[in-house]
């Protein structure tokens, strides 16, 4: 699996989990496709994995991902922003095919 996290986010998942976890906690991410804004996410700080995740080690970081989330996140690049319209992970994906403007005068 393929998956990069940028300093950015790396410190958002250490705080959380520092700030909601202990010593054995890990990282859901888990993702959905978001249509064209490419993918969606459900995250937060797990004592363990949940059923049908697996704990995969990135950068040091302990993340629980489940099956459709491996598939999803393998080239992307997890980075966070924080500006005036967004405060979270955004995920850049260099499969996402950009949405059509087929039809726009």
């Amino acid at each position: 699996m393929d998956l990069k996290i940028t300093r950015a986010a790396a410190r958002f998942i250490r705080m959380s989990l520092l700030a909601d976890g202990n010593a054995d906690s890990g990282f859901r991410l888990a993702v959905s496709p978001g249509g064209c804004s490419g993918l969606s996410a459900d995250v937060g700080v797990a004592a363990q994995p949940a059923e049908g995740e697996r704990a995969v080690l990135v950068d040091g970081l302990r993340l629980f991902l489940n099956a459709q989330s491996r598939i999803l996140l393998d080239g992307v690049t997890v980075d966070f922003e924080d500006t005036m319209t967004t405060q979270g992970l955004v995920f850049h994906d260099p499969k996402q095919v950009a949405c059509s403007t087929a039809g726009a005068a």
